[in-house]
Protein backbone atom coordinates (compact mmCIF):
# COMPACT_ATOMS: atom_id res chain seq x y z
CA UNK A 1 0.00 0.00 0.00
CA UNK A 2 3.13 2.44 0.64
CA UNK A 3 6.27 1.88 -0.23
CA UNK A 4 9.62 4.12 -0.14
CA UNK A 5 12.30 3.14 -2.47
CA UNK A 6 16.55 4.21 -1.66
CA UNK A 7 15.12 6.96 0.25
CA UNK A 8 18.54 9.62 0.83
CA UNK A 9 17.79 12.61 2.91
CA UNK A 10 21.00 14.85 3.37
CA UNK A 11 21.11 18.23 5.59
CA UNK A 12 24.37 19.90 4.47
CA UNK A 13 27.11 17.60 5.32
CA UNK A 14 24.68 15.60 7.56
CA UNK A 15 22.93 12.71 6.24
CA UNK A 16 19.79 11.77 7.93
CA UNK A 17 18.36 8.94 5.54
CA UNK A 18 20.72 7.21 3.68
CA UNK A 19 19.44 4.76 0.59
CA UNK A 20 15.92 3.83 3.31
CA UNK A 21 13.59 1.10 1.48
CA UNK A 22 10.52 0.45 3.29
CA UNK A 23 7.23 -0.70 2.67
CA UNK A 24 3.57 -1.12 4.75
CA UNK A 25 0.85 -3.66 3.61
CA UNK A 26 -2.45 -3.33 3.77
CA UNK A 27 -4.14 -4.96 6.90
CA UNK A 28 -1.07 -4.76 8.74
CA UNK A 29 0.72 -2.72 11.74
CA UNK A 30 4.21 -2.06 10.76
CA UNK A 31 6.32 -1.27 13.44
CA UNK A 32 9.58 1.75 12.54
CA UNK A 33 11.58 1.69 15.43
CA UNK A 34 15.27 2.47 16.61
CA UNK A 35 17.22 5.17 18.85
CA UNK A 36 16.46 8.37 19.26
CA UNK A 37 18.04 10.63 15.86
CA UNK A 38 18.00 7.42 14.15
CA UNK A 39 15.51 9.02 10.87
CA UNK A 40 12.40 7.74 12.34
CA UNK A 41 10.32 10.99 11.96
CA UNK A 42 12.29 11.99 8.90
CA UNK A 43 11.40 9.31 7.26
CA UNK A 44 7.25 9.86 8.27
CA UNK A 45 7.75 13.42 7.17
CA UNK A 46 9.24 11.98 3.71
CA UNK A 47 6.41 9.72 3.29
CA UNK A 48 3.76 12.23 3.90
CA UNK A 49 5.41 15.20 1.71
CA UNK A 50 6.39 17.55 4.36
CA UNK A 51 10.00 17.26 3.73
CA UNK A 52 11.68 16.34 -0.23
CA UNK A 53 14.01 13.80 -0.27
CA UNK A 54 17.20 13.87 -1.94
CA UNK A 55 17.15 11.12 -3.23
CA UNK A 56 13.99 8.34 -3.91
CA UNK A 57 10.37 7.63 -4.77
CA UNK A 58 7.25 7.18 -2.91
CA UNK A 59 4.20 5.31 -3.79
CA UNK A 60 0.85 5.07 -2.72
CA UNK A 61 -0.86 1.75 -4.21
CA UNK A 62 1.32 1.48 -6.96
CA UNK A 63 0.69 5.37 -7.85
CA UNK A 64 4.23 7.96 -7.42
CA UNK A 65 3.32 10.13 -5.27
CA UNK A 66 7.31 11.65 -4.60
CA UNK A 67 5.98 15.19 -6.44
CA UNK A 68 2.47 15.38 -4.45
CA UNK A 69 1.91 18.12 -2.01
CA UNK A 70 0.95 17.09 1.73
CA UNK A 71 -3.06 18.10 0.88
CA UNK A 72 -2.87 15.87 -2.45
CA UNK A 73 -1.61 12.90 -0.06
CA UNK A 74 -3.85 13.22 2.53
CA UNK A 75 -6.98 13.22 -0.14
CA UNK A 76 -4.67 9.87 -1.93
CA UNK A 77 -5.21 8.08 1.89
CA UNK A 78 -2.53 8.78 3.53
CA UNK A 79 -3.24 10.03 7.23
CA UNK A 80 -0.79 10.82 10.11
CA UNK A 81 0.04 11.59 13.83
CA UNK A 82 2.77 14.07 14.82
CA UNK A 83 5.13 13.43 17.73
CA UNK A 84 4.72 16.43 19.15
CA UNK A 85 1.05 16.60 19.42
CA UNK A 86 -0.72 19.49 17.16
CA UNK A 87 -3.76 20.00 18.40
CA UNK A 88 -6.64 23.09 18.82
CA UNK A 89 -6.18 23.42 22.44
CA UNK A 90 -9.44 25.87 22.27
CA UNK A 91 -11.41 23.23 20.77
CA UNK A 92 -13.49 21.05 21.89
CA UNK A 93 -12.55 17.10 21.09
CA UNK A 94 -15.44 16.42 19.15
CA UNK A 95 -14.56 20.08 17.26
CA UNK A 96 -10.41 18.92 16.53
CA UNK A 97 -12.18 15.73 15.07
CA UNK A 98 -14.70 17.53 13.08
CA UNK A 99 -12.11 19.85 11.58
CA UNK A 100 -11.03 16.84 9.80
CA UNK A 101 -14.49 15.38 8.79
CA UNK A 102 -15.19 19.25 6.98
CA UNK A 103 -11.59 19.23 5.26
CA UNK A 104 -12.43 16.04 3.60
CA UNK A 105 -15.82 16.86 2.70
CA UNK A 106 -14.08 18.99 0.07
CA UNK A 107 -12.77 16.14 -2.17
CA UNK A 108 -14.62 12.88 -0.96
CA UNK A 109 -17.02 11.23 -3.33
CA UNK A 110 -19.27 9.13 -0.62
CA UNK A 111 -20.97 12.35 0.04
CA UNK A 112 -20.37 11.07 3.97
CA UNK A 113 -21.50 14.40 6.55
CA UNK A 114 -19.06 15.74 8.77
CA UNK A 115 -21.37 15.43 11.67
CA UNK A 116 -21.47 12.01 10.95
CA UNK A 117 -18.21 10.81 10.34
CA UNK A 118 -17.28 12.61 13.48
CA UNK A 119 -20.05 10.50 15.51
CA UNK A 120 -18.66 7.43 14.14
CA UNK A 121 -15.25 8.15 14.82
CA UNK A 122 -15.76 9.21 18.20
CA UNK A 123 -17.60 5.93 18.81
CA UNK A 124 -14.48 3.96 17.78
CA UNK A 125 -12.13 5.47 19.74
CA UNK A 126 -14.55 5.37 22.69
CA UNK A 127 -14.55 9.16 22.90
CA UNK A 128 -17.55 9.87 23.32
CA UNK A 129 -17.30 10.74 27.43
CA UNK A 130 -15.28 14.02 26.65
CA UNK A 131 -16.45 14.38 23.33
CA UNK A 132 -17.53 18.16 24.27
CA UNK A 133 -14.56 19.02 26.78
CA UNK A 134 -11.96 21.00 25.73
CA UNK A 135 -8.51 19.64 24.49
CA UNK A 136 -6.15 21.95 26.47
CA UNK A 137 -7.96 20.62 29.55
CA UNK A 138 -7.27 16.74 28.97
CA UNK A 139 -3.88 14.60 30.10
CA UNK A 140 -2.12 14.12 27.43
CA UNK A 141 -2.06 10.30 27.21
CA UNK A 142 -5.75 11.26 25.97
CA UNK A 143 -5.46 13.99 23.66
CA UNK A 144 -2.73 11.19 22.17
CA UNK A 145 -6.53 9.39 21.08
CA UNK A 146 -7.84 12.78 20.12
CA UNK A 147 -5.13 13.65 17.89
CA UNK A 148 -5.64 9.77 16.61
CA UNK A 149 -9.01 10.38 15.90
CA UNK A 150 -8.79 13.37 14.00
CA UNK A 151 -6.51 11.47 11.57
CA UNK A 152 -9.00 8.60 11.12
CA UNK A 153 -11.71 11.63 10.16
CA UNK A 154 -10.30 11.63 6.90
CA UNK A 155 -10.72 7.94 6.69
CA UNK A 156 -7.23 7.00 5.24
CA UNK A 157 -5.94 3.87 3.31
CA UNK A 158 -2.52 4.57 5.11
CA UNK A 159 -2.21 5.81 8.86
CA UNK A 160 1.35 7.05 10.17
CA UNK A 161 1.26 7.07 13.81
CA UNK A 162 4.82 8.92 15.48
CA UNK A 163 4.48 7.76 19.02
CA UNK A 164 0.88 7.28 19.79
CA UNK A 165 1.45 5.75 23.21
CA UNK A 166 3.71 8.89 24.69
CA UNK A 167 2.41 10.10 27.32
CA UNK A 168 0.17 7.19 28.22
CA UNK A 169 -0.54 5.14 30.94
CA UNK A 170 -0.83 1.22 30.81
CA UNK A 171 -4.46 1.06 30.56
CA UNK A 172 -4.81 3.89 27.87
CA UNK A 173 -2.08 1.97 26.40
CA UNK A 174 -4.02 -1.74 26.58
CA UNK A 175 -6.52 0.76 24.66
CA UNK A 176 -4.55 1.57 22.51
CA UNK A 177 -3.22 -1.29 21.29
CA UNK A 178 -6.63 -2.95 20.38
CA UNK A 179 -7.89 -0.04 18.50
CA UNK A 180 -4.70 -0.36 16.56
CA UNK A 181 -5.50 -4.74 15.93
CA UNK A 182 -8.88 -3.39 14.71
CA UNK A 183 -7.93 -0.69 12.45
CA UNK A 184 -5.60 -2.93 10.60
CA UNK A 185 -8.59 -5.78 10.86
CA UNK A 186 -10.31 -3.61 8.76
CA UNK A 187 -8.33 -3.40 6.17
CA UNK A 188 -5.81 -0.19 6.71
CA UNK A 189 -2.48 -0.08 6.71
CA UNK A 190 -0.69 0.95 9.84
CA UNK A 191 2.83 2.17 10.50
CA UNK A 192 3.93 2.90 13.96
CA UNK A 193 7.04 4.46 15.29
CA UNK A 194 7.23 3.88 18.97
CA UNK A 195 9.52 3.60 22.15
CA UNK A 196 7.30 1.38 24.22
CA UNK A 197 8.69 -1.99 22.78
CA UNK A 198 6.32 -3.90 24.51
CA UNK A 199 3.50 -2.47 22.51
CA UNK A 200 5.52 -2.41 19.33
CA UNK A 201 6.49 -6.41 19.46
CA UNK A 202 2.68 -7.06 20.84
CA UNK A 203 1.21 -5.60 17.97
CA UNK A 204 3.48 -4.49 14.81
CA UNK A 205 4.93 -7.63 12.24
CA UNK A 206 6.94 -6.57 10.32
CA UNK A 207 9.52 -4.62 12.37
CA UNK A 208 11.83 -2.44 10.30
CA UNK A 209 14.81 -0.62 12.71
CA UNK A 210 16.60 2.22 11.95
CA UNK A 211 19.84 3.53 13.17
CA UNK A 212 21.94 6.44 11.84
CA UNK A 213 20.05 6.56 8.99
CA UNK A 214 20.11 2.98 7.61
CA UNK A 215 17.71 0.06 8.36
CA UNK A 216 19.61 -2.56 10.06
CA UNK A 217 17.24 -5.24 10.47
CA UNK A 218 13.76 -5.98 9.14
CA UNK A 219 11.31 -8.93 10.05
CA UNK A 220 9.30 -10.09 12.47
CA UNK A 221 9.60 -9.28 15.83
CA UNK A 222 10.91 -12.48 17.44
CA UNK A 223 13.76 -12.11 14.69
CA UNK A 224 14.10 -8.84 14.93
CA UNK A 225 14.63 -8.22 18.46
CA UNK A 226 17.63 -11.15 18.12
CA UNK A 227 19.25 -9.19 15.69
CA UNK A 228 22.75 -8.98 17.41
CA UNK A 229 22.97 -5.11 15.03
CA UNK A 230 20.00 -4.07 16.93
CA UNK A 231 20.82 -5.62 20.12
CA UNK A 232 23.91 -2.95 20.02
CA UNK A 233 22.04 -0.31 18.63
CA UNK A 234 19.77 -0.31 21.37
CA UNK A 235 23.04 -0.90 23.53
CA UNK A 236 21.81 -4.27 24.36
CA UNK A 237 19.12 -2.96 27.13
CA UNK A 238 15.77 -2.32 26.47
CA UNK A 239 15.57 -5.29 23.78
CA UNK A 240 16.75 -7.37 25.92
CA UNK A 241 14.30 -6.73 28.63
CA UNK A 242 11.28 -7.02 26.22
CA UNK A 243 12.30 -10.40 25.22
Amino acid sequence: MLEATDISVHFGGNTALGGVDFRAEAGQITGLIGPNGAGKTTLFNVMTGLLPPSTGTVTLDGKDISSLSVARRARLGLGRTFQRLELFGLLTVRENVRVAADFRRGWSRDHSHPAQVTDEVLEKLDLGSVADSLVGDLPTGLCRQVELARAMAIRPRVLLLDEPASGQNEAETARLAATLVDLAADGLAVVLVEHDLRLVMEVCNPLYVLDLGAVIATGPPEVVQADPQVLAAYLGGELEETA
